[in-house]
């Protein structure tokens, strides 16, 4: 945190270079996100860039009160929603290369990691898009409720009646359609 904030201050006075070191922190977790909601590597890819010079323009509104990553996320996020609602945006489905993030096993697990990697992205796709946003920041970005209501600008019962009723939406999911998720259709 202190060296974010260092960081910002070297940024704020004209430092490119310390940007760069903010960007490689951040882009990864970014492009992952927008990636979901998107479901376009492509879009992902333009959508990553332009959020990342609107936070560079943006960056003197940042106010330190409330964590830089939760800032970066909204602005990241309002930018993509602003683009959806231009665009009134259509998601295709494609397959992420899985191949680089499983672990070289027997081939009859690493298929049966693929399906359920495949299945969980499916089901978290028929979520609402609020609802969606709130699943992919909460367990793939790992950020707390407090950061993800400071993202979304909403309050923080938002935040947990939205995560319920997501995870209840894909519970019935599960039950209705079966699959791997059986800890899901069990109330996990």
């Amino acid at each position: 945190m202190e060296d974010e904030q260092r960081l910002i201050q070297q940024v704020l006075a004209g430092d490119k270079q310390a940007y760069a070191h903010i960007i490689n922190k951040y882009k990864n977790q970014l492009y992952a996100t927008i990636l979901r909601m998107t479901k376009n590597p492509q879009d992902a890819q333009d959508l990553v860039q332009d959020a990342f010079i609107k936070v560079y323009r943006n960056l003197g509104k940042y106010d330190a009160s409330g964590s830089f990553s939760s800032w970066l996320y909204r602005v990241a996020i309002n930018h993509c929603m602003d683009e959806f609602r231009k665009k009134r945006y259509s998601t295709i489905q494609v397959e992420i290369d899985e191949a680089k993030v499983v672990n070289r096993e027997h081939p009859e697990v690493v298929f049966l990691k693929k399906e359920k990697s495949r299945q969980l992205e499916r089901l978290i796709a028929t979520l609402p898009e609020d609802e969606r946003l709130i699943i992919l920041l909460r367990y793939v970005n790992e950020i707390s409720y407090e950061e993800i209501g400071e993202v979304m600008d909403v309050p923080l019962s938002t935040v947990r009646n939205k995560l319920h009723r997501a995870k209840k939406k894909m519970r019935e999911t599960v039950k209705r359609e079966g699959g791997y998720f059986h800890e899901l259709s069990n109330g996990g």
